[in-house]
């Protein structure tokens, strides 16, 4: 079983992480409705309210791919500024590179995605970029990286905050999303009681 279905099947929804594979027919999710393990086909037990609280917090860091330290450090910066928190919150998990070029449908794949951005695919501003949480700013913009074999298509499904220039390859962010503009599988509310607590 792959490691990625095995997240998946844990937290009992597909969180995309292994790309095409997850909207086959025989993806595990779908197939074997169950949490991973020897002891068969059961039903997932119910959580207490910490226990939501926390498979949320868990579901965050697996669909971005990032660490505890990270998610908490995104969360103190998302709290520190002014609005809504979960917003705030959203807003910088979509600000990141990888979360961009991975909106831009380069790759079905956020694990792929994260692997071009540390092989030096992209720049910001005219510079090579090889970090998978570079923030992204409404005055950045996105390029490729001249000695890599991709670019940018336009497609259907690019977001309505993402500006995308199919001529030279150049993405920018038109605006910051906000919740309503994003089909979270997570409740990011929880996120922010988790931490909050």
């Amino acid at each position: 079983m792959n490691h990625g279905c095995r997240k998946c099947r844990r937290e009992g929804i597909k969180l995309f992480l292994k790309g095409e594979k997850c909207f086959l027919p025989k993806c595990p999710v779908a197939t074997r409705p169950f949490p991973p393990g020897q002891h068969g086909p059961s039903s997932y037990t119910k959580l207490s309210e910490y226990g939501k609280q926390l498979r949320e917090k868990q579901k965050v860091r697996k669909i971005y791919g990032i660490s505890e330290t990270q998610l908490r450090n995104y969360y103190k910066k998302a709290s520190s500024k002014t609005g809504d928190t979960s917003e705030n919150l959203i807003q910088l998990l979509e600000s990141r590179l990888d979360s961009i070029i991975y909106r831009l449908g380069v790759s079905p794949s956020k694990s792929t995605v994260r692997q071009m951005v540390s092989h030096q695919f992209f720049k910001v501003n005219g510079r090579i970029v090889n970090i998978a949480s570079h923030l992204i700013t409404l005055k950045h913009e996105i390029s490729i990286n001249e000695n890599k074999s991709v670019k940018f298509e336009s497609n259907t499904n690019l977001p309505s905050w993402i500006s995308l220039d199919a001529k030279t390859s150049r993405v920018k962010l038109k605006n910051l999303p906000n919740k309503s503009e994003i089909e979270l599988p997570f409740d990011v509310n929880l996120v922010i009681e988790y931490y909050s607590r």
